[in-house]
């Protein structure tokens, strides 16, 4: 039993430092040398709730061009009234067996912490609010943001009609480690985040360090 509890708590104490390495150590190492040329920008959020992100993304016309897949999968995205869609990935069980924070179960959590397989969910907003200490907000020029679009449409399963949706879905509308698809993306938009972020305190802590 000692040699069990002196096992379980180096294993924490590994997992703690990791943690804390993967935040305070910033990826990319060095900001970018070159930035995005002053002129057109969008404004985009991420989301945390305490144990998942989402990206939202600002729409424009050419937004809804690119992701009008996602209409035929029953996301009325093309609404006028729709500011922002809202694209996360992670577990395809948590998604699918957690209707509502209130079902939070531990098998899903932790198919969703090691090995499950994965899914695109996504959600569309009228408005977002700012400040908010859920929310964070970044601006990024054209070319990190079409970067950033494309990053996102290659995170989709597709099929030979465009991306596969899951039928009747509770969490969010489902497509196909979350915060740590967050961090990827939002490196590809020219943003810098810890080494290794697997919860969200963890990158928007490093969000904060380091943008």
């Amino acid at each position: 039993m000692k040699k069990l509890a002196r096992f379980l708590g180096l294993l924490v104490v590994a997992a703690v430092l990791a943690v804390a390495l993967g935040t305070l150590l910033p990826r990319p190492l060095w900001p970018a040398a070159v930035a995005d040329p002053i002129g057109t920008s969008h404004r985009i959020l991420v989301l945390q709730n305490p144990i998942h992100t989402d990206i939202a993304i600002p729409v424009d016309d050419d937004v809804r061009r690119r992701f009008h897949f996602l209409v035929d999968a029953g996301i009325p995205a093309d609404v006028a009234e729709v500011r922002y869609i809202v694209f996360g990935w992670g577990g395809r069980a948590f998604y699918l067996e957690t209707p509502t924070w209130s079902e939070l179960k531990a098998v899903p959590v932790m198919k969703a912490l090691t090995v499950d397989a994965s899914a695109m969910h996504v959600d569309i907003s009228v408005d977002i609010a700012e400040p908010h200490r859920d929310v964070a907000g970044f601006d990024i020029g054209e070319e990190r943001f079409t970067a950033l679009l494309d990053y996102i449409a290659a995170s989709f399963r597709q099929g030979p009609n465009g991306a596969i949706p899951i039928e009747s879905a509770a969490y969010s509308n489902a497509l196909i480690g979350c915060n740590t698809w967050t961090a990827a993306a939002l490196r590809t938009a020219g943003l810098r985040t810890g080494w290794w972020n697997p919860l969200p305190a963890s990158l928007g802590l490093s969000m904060r360090l380091y943008n």
